[in-house]
């Protein structure tokens, strides 16, 4: 009975996308919206969640690779050291290949994610590493490479097929229409470092198409796209300006860290960092969680159990005899949900609150 309830909401929100394509895009929350939305959720720290058994975001939601125990296994392990949030990447290529199936399994990742107390940021699209995907079996893992097979979205295909623009667009509407008022979702991320890969300024288009695909949808939830490099300027001003919400990645030490959070409080916006800790580079619990704490930042690191995407490595630094790194760069847990440095886990449980 669920199934079939569910499956009738979905073709109802598949053809509510259709006529809420036609609106005029809602224009940007107001600053007074934004901070009495922020101010109605407890304050939110998790981290980027991949479970270890998937490669890239490919792996971790078709149906046959789609595992609902070792997410709930995972996510449990961020329950229990008071995590309360988890920002997770989608890919329009799972839609494409099973568009209700992968509503479903959306659907099912929430139910287990709320079981656990831990709400959910989704995004959207993504111009970092691999720039050619493909649906079914996934690549094995490139020895001591950091994320060697996690999948770019849209990818290099957005510049030789312009019919993907309306599949990107009916991806887009469909997803959020589907899930517009749902509870479970705190936010929807666009566009994951729009630019990176080298792209630069041709990430512009897209950026500015997802921002009025989403505002002609009913979402409810908020929509930002995160800056991440000062160098790209005409990106920057865009989505800060265009973001209900500001969003940012930062992987400086707290200095550096201090002045950035200084930097974007001028747009008088709540601020969330949805991507922090690379210990190399002294972003680490230590420093940086307390930091986000006291100015009330919302706080996302990268990692969660280390995995298939091999993010224990660092991003220039590999080790092709696959061999554990003296410092891990990313994550908290092995697999069997040790801690990779059991201080750091009560720095953030004091942190947290948890027992």
């Amino acid at each position: 009975m669920k199934m079939k309830v569910f499956l009738t909401a979905l073709l109802s929100a598949t053809m509510a996308t259709v006529a809420f394509a036609q609106e005029t895009p809602r224009e940007i929350w107001s600053k007074k919206k934004a901070a009495k939305w922020y101010k109605q959720h407890a304050w939110q720290r998790g981290s980027n969640f991949i479970p270890s058994y998937a490669i890239n975001q490919l792996e971790m939601w078709q149906a046959e690779t789609f595992d609902t125990a070792a997410i709930n296994r995972e996510l449990g392990y961020a329950a229990g050291i008071g995590m309360n949030s988890m920002r997770v990447f989608l890919h329009h290529a799972a839609w494409e290949q099973d568009a209700e199936g992968f509503k479903q399994r959306i659907n099912n990742y929430l139910d287990i994610s709320d079981r656990n107390g831990i709400s959910t940021m989704f995004v959207l699209f993504d111009d970092c590493w691999n720039n050619t995907y493909a649906t079914g079996t996934q690549p094995a893992p490139k020895t001591g490479i950091h994320n060697s097979g996690w999948l770019q979205d849209p990818g290099i295909r957005r510049e030789t097929s312009p019919a993907l623009t309306d599949t990107l667009e009916r991806y887009v509407k469909d997803i959020l229409t589907t899930f517009a008022t749902d509870k479970r979702i705190l936010l929807w991320d666009l566009y994951n470092e729009p630019g990176n890969s080298k792209y630069g300024n041709k990430s512009m288009d897209l950026l500015q198409k997802v921002f009025r695909w989403a505002r002609q949808t009913p979402a409810e939830q908020p929509l930002s796209a995160g800056v991440w490099s000062k160098d790209l300027t005409d990106l920057n001003v865009y989505q800060l300006n265009n973001s209900d919400v500001i969003t940012y990645h930062n992987y400086a030490d707290e200095k550096e860290h201090q002045q950035a959070i200084d930097s974007l409080r001028k747009y008088e916006r709540p601020l969330i960092c949805t991507e922090y800790m690379a210990r190399t580079r002294n972003s680490l619990f230590q420093n940086i969680m307390p930091l986000l704490k006291k100015e009330k930042v919302a706080a996302y690191n990268w990692g969660l159990v280390s995995g298939k995407t091999n993010t224990i490595y660092a991003w220039d630094t590999p080790m092709r005899d696959g061999g554990e790194p003296a410092i891990w760069f990313h994550d908290i847990f092995r697999q069997d949900g040790t801690p990779y440095k059991p201080e750091e886990v009560t720095v953030i449980k004091s942190l947290t609150g948890a027992q």
